[in-house]
């Protein structure tokens, strides 16, 4: 059965920094590279970030780059979203997901290489 859970979100004020993890279980971790997705209120979930474990390259969103990191810890199957110096443009539910490769990052299609979706998890950043 497979798992994917995220943790780490919740409240901070502008300027602050949360570390989102998303523990997966029930796929081989190493056949995927992770994306990370977010859904504000009243807007479209957009993809932040795909990163490829197997050699480290991460793309990310304009809005994100140099304040988001991503990181693996392949032992324990668990990726990471490291964010730093957040505003309340980045509040949102994020969503990890383990993507069948990052060639299309940053299209419509990029989503429907997801074949597997973390549950969610709220981040607000309040001013």
């Amino acid at each position: 059965e497979v798992h994917f859970v995220e943790s780490g979100g919740g409240l901070v004020q502008a300027g602050g920094s949360l570390r989102l993890s998303c523990e997966a279980s029930g796929f081989t971790f190493a056949h995927y590279a992770y994306g990370w997705f977010r859904q504000a209120p009243g807007k479209e979930r957009e993809g932040v970030s795909c990163f490829v474990i197997r050699d480290g390259r991460t793309y990310s969103i304009d809005s994100v780059k140099g304040r988001f990191t991503f990181s693996s810890d392949n032992a324990k199957n668990t990726v990471y979203l490291q964010m730093n110096s957040l505003n309340p443009e980045d509040t949102a539910v994020y969503y990890c997901a383990a993507v069948r490769g990052c060639d299309y990052f940053g299209t419509d299609f990029y989503s429907r290489l997801v074949d597997y979706w973390g549950q969610g998890i709220q981040v607000t950043v309040s001013s």
